[in-house]
């Protein structure tokens, strides 16, 4: 009787063992962002002089990313750690991709996003479905996905960079704030802003003031918006505000409520952030963040303005890889030919 005792406590233990091995594993799988090496182990020393970009790569617009990530690396000689965010069906294309290609010299991590974080947390919404892709959110979980690093800057995937992206990096953010952004009230005078039918600068573009918790933020609807296309970011004052829970209150209020809707404006993600950061963010240099560009086919800057723009960035629905579009022979010029043969250009005319 001794004997089954002991083997009955061995097997007791072993089972205890067994289930809390089940159970780590869910509670892991369920991470939000996961790096695919899980190489955290850098040095204090060579954190120091690293500048973490955050960029996004979905699978149907991989070569955007590429493009930004060839511009970004090609204009500077500071020491980049690309963070290359996708789903996991997309992970070993990212890799293959740059490890294939003139990019296998880049400093990179492939991180995987867990799209179930944002479940219940999006309204459908069918005139502009591109914006309810997961990896538009990601921008709200920064903190997640940097452990180290005090300061990142996050980039939307259509952007090409022609400036030194430590100068961006050096984007001073005043005491207590979170996030630098572009204010939408900085358009360039050289734009024909009258071609950019519907293009919104104001909360008013973005949020529906009829809602009554909207009003209630006695946020008046004439102050000016802010793109989150580009953000420079400083994770203390991230964490500490707890923004990427203030975010998710708000994608869950939007649910319930309707309070905004990507018909109106930017999309669903710019919306919460211009709740949550309303009068707590600083501005990056306007020649950092030159957008819209991907607004109307048919609206162009001068030749010589583009020339001086630190940052290009082709928001809206006429992409530089796509036709029609304008200015594309700027992003061509740093587009990476897929090593799949999957991502094509169209054919079209700059």
């Amino acid at each position: 009787m001794a004997l089954l005792r002991k083997i009955n406590q061995v097997l007791l233990f072993l089972l205890i063992v067994t289930l809390c091995g089940i159970l780590y594993k869910k509670v892991h799988k369920g991470t939000v962002l996961k790096n695919e090496a899980e190489d955290d182990s850098e040095t204090p020393e060579e954190l120091e002089g690293e500048i973490p970009v955050v960029i996004c790569a979905a699978a149907g617009r991989m070569g955007a990313a590429m493009a930004a990530i060839n511009s970004i690396y090609s204009n500077t000689d500071a020491n980049i750690l690309f963070y290359v965010v996708g789903l996991r069906n997309t992970l070993s294309r990212i890799r293959k991709w740059i490890e294939h290609s003139k990019l296998r010299e880049i400093n990179f991590k492939v991180v995987e996003f867990n799209p179930m974080v944002l479940k219940g947390k999006i309204r459908a919404d069918s005139s502009r479905p591109e914006l309810l892709q997961p990896l538009n959110f990601v921008r709200f979980y920064l903190p997640l996905l940097i452990h180290q690093h005090e300061k990142v800057i996050y980039l939307d995937d259509d952007v090409i960079v022609q400036g030194d992206i430590q100068e961006l990096y050096d984007t001073t953010l005043a005491l207590g704030h979170a996030a630098a952004f572009s204010d939408d009230c900085d358009l360039p005078s050289s734009l024909d802003t009258n071609r950019l039918v519907g293009l919104q600068n104001t909360y008013m573009g973005y949020l529906d003031y009829r809602k009554k918790t909207i009003k209630d933020l006695g946020i008046s609807p004439s102050t000016c918006s802010f793109n989150p296309g580009v953000i420079v970011a400083n994770m203390t004052e991230w964490k500490h505000q707890r923004i990427t829970k203030q975010l998710e209150k708000w994608m869950q209020k939007n649910v319930e409520e309707n309070l905004y809707s990507s018909s109106l404006g930017g999309g669903v993600a710019t919306s919460p952030m211009l709740i949550v950061f309303h009068g707590k963010y600083s501005t990056i240099n306007p020649l950092w963040h030159i957008r819209h560009l991907g607004w109307n086919p048919d609206t162009r800057y001068s030749e010589h303005f583009l020339q001086e723009a630190k940052l290009l960035h082709w928001n809206g629905r006429h992409k530089p890889w796509d036709f029609p579009s304008v200015h594309n022979d700027l992003w061509e010029s740093w587009f990476v030919p897929d090593p799949a043969g999957i991502f094509q250009l169209s054919h079209h005319s700059s």
